[in-house]
């Protein structure tokens, strides 16, 4: 083997090194891009795609946006209640030697009554327009990509298709089969810009990745071309679908390390600390009371009627991607309390006055004896009662 001795390599127009080299064999390198033209940081447009926060739960037998942030599965069918988990990855397989120690995990239910037409399940992530727009990617261009990579495993081997959807303009649509094992597998696929794409500048829909995992033949027709753009049509998503894995009694699908950059090559996952991308999930999603423990305060605020409260202004995290609405357990028996001239008062439901993409107000109605103009403070009274802030896609 030889070996290539120098001090500094420099283009033969340049006029400074684009890496010098050093006696203990280091190097010093001026890196202004990627290969394939994405960032060097910042690349990846998933939030969330190593699956680390999840505020909600880290199990539901419910659809959508119920566990970890910015992912949820949805299904629809007579025997599906799929279960949706933040899974762990084993340290002895590859995912965890690179850093990714958690997984989204789908595990089917009991199945009775087949695979049938009208039958679907998928796992989903949307992503802001704005942020498709704004990615640097010529997303009109055949000859730009943008490329998404994940790790796959699935305890049923087949084939399985990732659909992505765009919403302004025409809605085009593009599907794309991958295979997954029992044993953990990268996949990854560059996908063309389109003259058909278009992305408002806004913080509407942009595009939605799915993961599916079965479409009965109601959404499903074989003449519809793989790795192509078309016109977003419900009946002709993808060809037809395997269904041995949704037939599958208990039936595990996980992904982790889900990235998708511009560029027309995959780079290594980019990892954000848990402070960044939990920043970045609460653009769509908090919690107030984060642990359900009883007694936490709430807000303080002020009598505005004989009847009514108005509690103060409570601040965002982070500036919400629309203005939200108010979930979690916030409706029970004494779910809140309203401590005031040394005295208190019972309420079974809280609500939001106003609420914009930085602040919110809370109310209580329907109370009496209280004196307009003076303060108060509330507490969730019982375990279960939460306030939640939703700004999903």
């Amino acid at each position: 083997m030889s070996t290539l001795k120098v001090d500094a390599i420099r283009h033969n127009s340049a006029t400074s090194d684009a890496i010098t080299t050093a006696s203990d064999g280091t190097c010093t390198a001026r890196i202004t891009g990627m290969t394939g033209g994405g960032g060097l940081s910042h690349r990846n447009l998933i939030i969330n795609g190593s699956f680390l926060i999840a505020q909600r739960a880290t199990t539901s037998t419910s659809d959508n946006y119920q566990t970890v942030d910015r992912f949820g599965c949805s299904s629809s069918g007579t025997d599906e209640a799929p279960t949706q988990a933040q899974g762990d990855v084993s340290s002895s397989d590859t995912p965890f030697t690179l850093g990714l120690t958690k997984a989204f995990k789908i595990t089917n239910g009991n199945q009775t009554s087949g695979a049938g037409a009208s039958d679907y399940m998928r796992i989903r992530h949307r992503i802001e327009a704005q942020d498709v727009r704004n990615s640097g990617w010529n997303y009109r261009s055949s000859s730009s990509y943008i490329t998404l990579s994940f790790w796959v495993k699935s305890s049923v081997a087949q084939t399985f298709y990732i659909n992505i959807r765009s919403y302004d303009g025409t809605g085009q649509a593009y599907a794309h089969p991958f295979s997954a094992t029992t044993s953990w597998t990268k996949i990854t696929h560059s996908i063309p810009g389109n003259s058909n794409l278009d992305f408002a500048n806004d913080s509407g829909m942009g595009l939605e990745i799915q993961w599916a995992q079965y479409y009965g033949t109601q959404y499903t027709d074989n003449s519809r071309a793989d790795n192509t753009w078309a016109q977003f049509v419900t009946s002709t998503q993808t060809k037809d679908h395997t269904s041995t894995w949704y037939t599958t009694n208990d039936a595990t699908f996980e992904i982790t390390g889900v990235q998708l950059e511009v560029g027309d090559s995959a780079t290594s996952f980019e990892h954000r600390s848990r402070a960044d991308e939990l920043a970045r999930c609460q653009r769509y999603f908090y919690r107030l009371s984060y642990d359900q423990t009883a007694n936490r305060n709430i807000q303080a605020g002020f009598f505005y009627s004989a009847t009514n409260i108005m509690l103060g202004s409570v601040s965002h995290p982070v500036e919400m991607r629309a203005a939200p609405t108010l979930e979690g357990n916030i409706s029970g028996t004494n779910y809140w309390i309203v401590f005031h001239n040394s005295a208190n008062q019972m309420f079974d439901t809280i609500a939001l006055s106003q609420a914009g993409t930085r602040n919110a107000n809370f109310y209580f109605a329907a109370g009496s004896g209280f004196s307009t103009g003076t303060g108060c403070h509330v507490v969730n009274k019982n375990s279960p009662a939460s306030c939640h802030f939703s700004a999903e896609l």
